[in-house]
């Protein structure tokens, strides 16, 4: 083990002091039993070593406070301390790009969140204005009308949805909300709002025509691609008023969608029509020429 100027000063320290409370402790002892001695000189004697041994005690409280106040000071004059070595930085290491994989496996079972969303509102919903700029209904809307709670799920089986949830894992093409409604009005403006992370994606307005009360569902249909993980939300008005606010929320990444190669039109080369030559008439042998008859020589 190695022992610094510093541990040895304080443990020299220690040392002085515990020796001192001895002396103390004894030169009390050596004084009380002196008193008890018959023999005045004796006791004398006795007395006077014990109260030598207390002041020597005092002697060393005082050595220990100049050791633990100079000593360390003074013994680097004579061992002067070393340079400690600086601390050698470690090498940081560079992560190496993870692969991200091309195919995404279609999971058969919908997971389960350890976590239920509880769908919180924020804020009072209101009506865009582009849209209030497309009404065309003169009906009063009747402030007593109610809709309950919007309810989602992946399927419905006679307006009564199967398996409702407020989260929904990806892949996701469609999705279904039933809802209840009491005191409509039949030609009274009606509006849907979806939003997909605070931004809007879809809207439909018009008129009322499903009676005072009764039973409803609509569906949301998306591509799968542009199933973005998030929250959704689904607003009810009527006339310019909010009724109900439902929302949900979509987990996992959509698939990518997959682009179908465009065909290229080929062009067929065109030929060209290459020069024929034309054949050049070859050379008819004219008709042996009759010779005229040459005169037959007469005897004379």
């Amino acid at each position: 083990m190695n022992l610094d100027i510093h541990s040895a000063v304080v443990t020299a320290v220690i040392i002085i002091i515990l020796g001192a409370l001895f002396n103390v402790w004894n030169g009390f002892r050596t004084i009380r039993k002196g008193r008890k001695v018959a023999y005045f000189r004796l006791s004398r004697r006795q007395v006077a070593a014990g109260w030598r041994t207390i002041v020597f005690a005092v002697a060393l409280f005082g050595l220990a406070f100049l050791m633990g106040r100079f000593g360390e000071p003074v013994s680097y004059r004579f061992f002067p301390p070393s340079p400690s070595p600086s601390p050698t930085p470690t090498i940081s290491l560079t992560p190496t790009i993870s692969l991200t994989p091309t195919i995404s496996l279609t999971p058969s079972i919908t997971p389960t969140p350890e976590i239920s969303y509880t769908p919180t509102i924020t804020g009072t919903p209101f009506l865009p204005i582009d849209i209030e700029a497309q009404f065309l209904s003169m009906v009063t809307p009747n402030p007593a009308a109610i809709f309950s709670p919007l309810v989602f799920s992946l399927s419905v089986n006679n307006f009564v949805p199967t398996n409702p949830q407020t989260v929904f894992q990806n892949p996701l093409d469609h999705l279904f909300v039933t809802y209840s409604y009491d005191g409509m009005t039949d030609g009274v403006q009606w509006t849907e709002i979806w939003y997909q992370n605070d931004q809007r994606l879809k809207y439909k307005t018009g008129s009322w025509d499903s009676g005072t009360g009764g039973l409803g569902q609509d569906e949301l249909t998306l591509p799968a691609d542009q199933w973005l993980p998030g929250i959704y939300q689904l607003i009810f008005f009527v006339g310019s008023e909010w009724k109900v606010l439902g929302e949900f929320r979509v987990m996992g990444n959509p698939p990518t969608a997959t682009v179908s190669p465009t065909p290229t039109l080929t062009r067929t080369p065109t030929l060209t029509p290459t020069v024929t030559h034309t054949p050049i008439p070859s050379w008819t042998p004219r008709p042996t020429d009759t010779r005229w008859p040459s005169p037959t020589p007469t005897k004379k």
